[in-house]
């Protein structure tokens, strides 16, 4: 086992591990124990009682944050000429088609979302084995395949976030900053559940939410106790 650093036992003698704590709890005790110099990101993790291996049980979904994620999301749209404006306008950090194409074909993915439409899907589609293990495809599903890209683009910066259940049953996503709030980051971890909670497989049997945890960038992870949260 890993020698804890002197910070790491800070934090950990900063909160019970053995505890679960309501949202509210968890977010405050994440102010006290990320110790990073930078604005450490807040992450959610669910783990889900469904099995990802069986195709009615794959949960993917999207939610829009309501005070967003705190990072400076870089946005490519891959459009036709005619929709160029209306993604530059909307915010886009990057317009074009064939020469972005290339790019990515030579290997740049300095991106964090793409954007594109269903016109030139058969372009982009060849891209799959760069994006896809990045998790940079564009999906109609996840809303980053529409004819209508500016508003795609709008969604995504004021914080639209893509999830999908992992190999382990386990949702992982980012909610915010530790300069969140408390009251911020309890509001968009409750956006996250309540769309989990929506999109709860039919086939999905026994208790669909497990287990919570909410973690920053570098700390413990703090145990959420499920009764405390609206809508479980």
């Amino acid at each position: 086992m890993a020698k804890l650093t002197k910070k790491q036992k800070e934090a950990q003698s900063k909160f019970d591990g053995t505890k679960a704590y309501s949202l509210q709890q968890a977010a405050e005790v994440l102010k006290e124990i990320s110790y990073t110099k930078f604005d450490a990101s807040v992450d959610i993790d669910v783990r889900l009682g469904v099995d990802p291996r069986k195709a009615d049980q794959m949960v993917r979904g999207v939610a829009t944050l309501p005070h967003g994620t705190g990072k400076n999301v870089r946005v490519l749209v891959l459009c036709t000429p005619d929709k160029e404006n209306e993604a530059k306008e909307a915010g886009a950090d990057y317009v074009g088609l064939d020469d972005y194409i290339q790019k990515i074909e030579q290997g740049w993915t300095d991106v964090d979302v793409i954007i594109t439409m269903p016109s030139v899907m058969a372009k982009v589609g060849r891209l799959g084995r760069v994006l896809g293990p990045r998790g940079l495809m564009p999906n109609p599903k996840s809303g980053t395949v529409t004819p209508e890209v500016g508003k795609a683009v709008t969604e995504v910066k004021a914080g639209k976030i893509d999830f999908k259940v992992d190999k382990t049953g386990i949702i992982h996503t980012s909610i915010g900053k530790v300069s969140f709030t408390p009251e911020k980051l309890v509001e968009n971890a409750q956006e996250v559940i309540a769309t989990l909670v929506r999109l709860k497989p039919s086939s999905s049997k026994g208790t669909y939410v497990q287990t919570i945890y909410l973690s920053s960038t570098m700390s413990p992870s703090v145990n959420i106790d499920k009764a405390t949260v609206a809508g479980l």
